[in-house]
């Protein structure tokens, strides 16, 4: 008899990730902070930088998603689940600081998470060690990304940049547990190949 459960499961996060207010189990980083006076142009460009962060944890749980339903390994599988549980929090402190500053997200959410979570379903079809590597790619690549919106934000907005921080500090553990995991680094073609997708999305949830 087929078990219909995995995707029972897999259209439930979907749904959750896409149309129900996200959870944190830690404290939003920098909420002690006071808010910092900005021009409505910095305002926009913040709210900007900050749905391109959340869209890419949109597209965070959908790899996770993916990658998860097509793992073999159930260690795999447990360090996909643990990864996906700190990018939801993420996901909530962006949305958060988006509401606080009056924006919104990004209106392409479900094709992001669509198309995220057939990458992710592919690398795991690939195997373990290529699901991993691919985790591990994505992680480097956001914090590179993250690295980016850091150097962008104005400077006094210290409580997008803590958020922002603690993202990054965040990534920088899921790649070296993937690694640690037995992941393999990705041929040169496919990390060039991610990133140029990963412009795309970048570019195009700046402004919508």
């Amino acid at each position: 008899m087929l078990n219909v459960d995995p995707l029972i499961n897999v259209l439930d996060n979907a749904l959750r990730t896409l149309f129900a207010p996200a959870h944190s189990a830690r404290p939003m980083p920098g909420a002690d902070l006071p808010e910092a006076p900005l021009t409505d142009e910095e305002r926009r460009h913040v709210v900007g930088l900050l749905r391109v962060d959340h869209a890419g944890e949109i597209c965070a749980q959908a790899l996770y998603q993916g990658q998860t339903l097509t793992a073999r390994n159930p260690a795999v599988q447990a360090t996909l689940r643990r990864a996906a549980q700190e990018e939801t929090e993420h996901l909530a402190w962006t949305e958060a600081r988006l509401a606080a500053l009056g924006g919104r997200t990004s209106l392409l959410n479900p094709v992001w998470y669509a198309g995220a979570f057939a990458l992710g379903a592919l690398a795991g079809f690939l195997g373990d060690r290529w699901n991993l590597g691919f985790l591990a790619e994505t992680e480097r690549q956001v914090e590179g990304h993250l690295d980016g919106h850091l150097e962008r934000l104005p400077k006094q907005d210290r409580k997008s940049r803590a958020i922002l921080l603690q993202m990054k500090i965040d990534e920088a553990r899921h790649a070296a547990t993937a690694l640690h995991h037995g992941g393999s680094e990705l041929p040169a073609p496919v990390r060039l190949a991610m990133r140029a997708t990963s412009r795309v999305m970048t570019g195009t949830a700046y402004w919508v």
